[in-house]
């Protein structure tokens, strides 16, 4: 049987994922047996988490946060909506979100038997506070906003979105799952440094070039990550607040060496570099007539007809659309100039 090989990323301009730092793809081979869901028995990724949980909050303007290494965004935002439903005093629990929230958030009221109302976003693709506000009430348990969103890269008005989930006694949560890695080097009042955040998802192997997986999840408080714990008798450890039981301390690992390379100066000059790329790129396709989405964190959508997308995914380019089906290319650290220079060329075919 012919060996089969991964991806490469060579075209690759619509993933949230890249390729790992040198440094995280090393850590993560090292302790791909380890389980941090078991921290009495692997002591040393135990604290590798705790390392990745404190340096996360570095990242966030959290000084003492609490959290762990989860699979991804996913995870942490159904984590997130299981502890507002789980702290709350409601049979009919919902939660508020932009239009602009992620898909997993559907997920969570899946499962989680929590409503889900949806509020159209601006003009702008940001969140709407006056329409979410006329959402809220007495069983809204959280409020979500996002911190670069996935098809445009938008940041939401965090701030008033804390102001109207604790208005009604609800927590907030920001979903800065891809942001999270670039929006330190913006003037975005996005984290909890900048208002009374709850719960926030920030996921290291997206920009912050960690190995996937190795999503995060944050809370402002040790009591809210309480609220998940369960027992767990048959381990060293008494309690476990994580969803999943077994998590490979690749995932772990690989953050911490990720971060501990990189921030802040490398994640500040990989921040330029993609910004400049979708400036580069946005102009390059304003230039010929497509309507673009301006970037303001490294993602560009711009308007393309159908049979054009499909005949750059024949050339062999990975490329997405949107909601609105505009074409997406998310700036990840793996897309060079070079890269967006031969997609324009293949573009000026048509």
């Amino acid at each position: 049987m012919q060996r089969a090989e991964p991806q490469d990323f060579d075209r690759v301009l619509s993933s949230m994922c890249t390729q790992p730092h040198p440094a995280a793809r090393e850590a993560a081979e090292r302790f791909l047996a380890t389980n941090p869901g078991d921290p009495g028995t692997y002591e040393t990724v135990a604290e590798l988490e705790d390392r990745a949980v404190e340096l996360l909050g570095t990242v966030t303007g959290h000084p003492n946060p609490n959290g762990y290494v989860t699979s991804g965004g996913t995870e942490a935002n159904i984590q997130a909506a299981r502890i507002a439903r789980n702290r709350a005093d409601t049979d009919t629990p919902n939660m508020v979100a932009p239009e602009s929230a992620h898909f997993s958030f559907t997920k969570a009221a899946d499962l989680l038997g929590v409503e889900l109302r949806r509020a159209p976003t601006d003009e702008d693709h940001c969140a709407d506070v006056d329409a979410m506000a006329e959402l809220v009430d007495g069983d809204t348990v959280l409020v979500a906003g996002v911190a670069g969103s996935t098809e445009y890269g938008r940041v939401d008005p965090i701030p008033a979105l804390v102001d109207l989930a604790h208005d009604v006694d609800a927590l907030c949560h920001v979903d800065a799952a891809w942001g999270g890695f670039v929006l330190p080097f913006t003037d975005h009042r996005w984290h909890f440094g900048h208002a009374d955040i709850d719960t926030m998802t920030i996921d290291p192997h997206k920009m912050g070039q960690a190995a996937v997986p190795a999503g995060g999840f944050l809370t402002r408080s040790e009591d809210l990550l309480d609220e998940l714990a369960v027992d767990t008798p048959y381990l060293e450890s008494t309690s476990q607040a994580t969803l999943t039981g077994t998590r490979s301390g690749a995932g772990v690992a690989s953050a911490v060496a990720a971060m501990e390379e990189l921030w802040p100066v490398g994640y500040r000059e990989q921040y330029h570099t993609s910004m400049e790329n979708a400036e580069w790129l946005a102009a390059e396709l304003a230039a010929r007539g497509h309507d673009v989405v301006e970037p303001d964190l490294p993602i560009v959508a711009a308007d393309m007809t159908m049979p054009v997308t499909e005949d750059l995914r024949q050339r062999g380019w990975r490329i997405s659309k949107t909601g609105a089906g505009e074409m997406r290319v998310v700036c990840m650290p793996h897309v060079t100039h070079s890269m967006l220079r031969s997609f324009v060329a293949d573009l000026d075919w048509y």
